[in-house]
């Protein structure tokens, strides 16, 4: 199997993925305090919505890589 149909394999998998989920959430820490014996930190959780038509667009990449023809 050839890098090119293996990239294209996974772009389709993610763009399927993404309409699928339509979002992903993951944990930051964003402030860290240090007195002398106290610490403190504050962790913020972070949504991130992935666009429908980054979806259809990442299916769509890949199927073209993956059906795309080598030129003679």
């Amino acid at each position: 199997m050839s890098a090119l149909k293996i990239a294209a394999i996974v772009l389709i998998a993610a763009g399927v993925l993404a309409l699928v989920y339509g979002s992903f959430t993951y944990v930051s820490e964003v402030h860290n305090v240090d007195l002398g014996v106290v610490n403190a930190s504050w962790k913020e959780k972070d949504t991130v919505y992935v666009p429908v038509w980054a979806g259809i667009a990442g299916i769509a990449a890949g199927a073209v890589m993956l059906f795309a023809r080598k030129p003679a």
